[in-house]
């Protein structure tokens, strides 16, 4: 065989193989995400119901892992998700800077209130999250429970209130800088919760079923895995408390990601209508207009919510994070 030949059937055979694995490529969409993994597999399920033909892989994680493979990838060139969904809004400021994300406008988006939007068409948000007060009701009656971030800090709860640490959880991050960035609470009431004994759980599923099993009778906790232990029969109940913290979880499409239009496609169906009513079904507070929300009175909760400053929070991020891990001793 001439060089020529060998060099055809060498080409011939590459082209073969890089079109096999471009066919792989072509069948799957890549999702990061926090979100709990019973939420992504629902959202699985839908997404490949509708598109038979297509696969949606995911990694999921709690939000300082997602963060860190994120910037792993970027720093080396290629982030390997077409779609990432953290809890934390304003980490998309951080993303938005580093460049790793595509502007891009949901036909979903005419359903959506554009205070979940970014206006540069970066990123959407996609369910809708709170940070309040859990209490387990064995220990704790309605009338007992601290309505207030303050009541916290009362001497009845001393050694009996426990949070996640915000270094591995976004909304956990999220809920600490919307805090101390505010002047009713600042830097100093993290100081007092932790003159008080609050507790801290490495993860948001550890707080959580540490308040269901009682081990602490008060929790910084999420409104939604709250209501799933609910729906178990723990002895939890949930308070929106003066000053929420409402969170607005967004997705953002990757750039030059390897499956980028079916990256469009798993973006549409989050955000719409069917998508987000099986994140409902989940306990998630919808992000559209047009969704039945049950008995979940989103008024009522956005007249409760803290006001925020998405830009101070991303801005002074590690320096709040630092200031906890100091009075924490992390």
């Amino acid at each position: 065989m001439t060089g020529s030949k060998k060099f055809l059937v060498m080409l011939v055979m590459l082209t073969m193989v890089f079109g096999v694995v471009g066919m792989a490529h072509a069948s799957t969409v890549m999702l990061y995400s926090s979100m709990q993994e019973d939420q992504l597999l629902a959202i699985k399920k839908g997404f490949e119901a509708k598109y038979p033909d297509l696969t949606m892989e995911y990694y999921f994680a709690g939000t300082g892992r997602v963060m860190t493979k994120i910037a792993t990838e970027a720093q080396a060139g290629t982030v390997g998700a077409d779609v990432i969904w953290v809890g934390d809004p304003a980490d998309y400021i951080s993303f938005k800077e580093i460049g790793i994300l595509q502007q891009y406008s949901s036909p979903e988006a005419y359903a959506i209130d554009a205070a979940y939007i970014d206006p540069e068409g970066y990123y959407t948000g996609a369910r809708l999250m709170n940070m309040g007060i859990a209490y387990n009701t064995v220990f704790v009656t309605a009338e007992e429970a601290p309505k207030t971030w303050h009541e916290l800090l009362e001497p009845r709860w001393h050694d009996q209130v426990v949070m996640t640490d915000p270094g591995t959880s976004g909304t956990s991050k999220f809920w600490l800088n919307a805090i101390v960035s505010n002047e009713k609470y600042g830097i100093e009431f993290i100081q007092a919760l932790k003159d008080n004994r609050m507790y801290i759980e490495s993860g948001s599923s550890a707080t959580h079923n540490q308040v269901a099993a009682g081990a602490y009778h008060i929790g910084v906790c999420l409104d939604y895995m709250t209501a799933n232990l609910i729906a178990l029969g723990s002895p939890v109940e949930f308070i929106f408390p003066e000053d929420t913290v409402a969170i607005f979880s967004p997705i953002g499409l990757v750039k030059d990601s390897a499956n980028n239009e079916n990256g469009k496609l798993l973006y549409d169906f989050i955000l719409s209508k069917e998508g987000q009513e099986i994140l409902v079904a989940e306990n998630l507070i919808s992000v559209r207009n047009d969704v039945d929300q049950g008995n979940v009175d989103v008024d009522a909760i956005a007249k409760k919510a803290l006001v925020l400053d998405l830009e101070a929070m991303a801005r002074d991020n590690d320096k709040n994070l630092a200031a906890y891990d100091s009075i924490f001793g992390f």
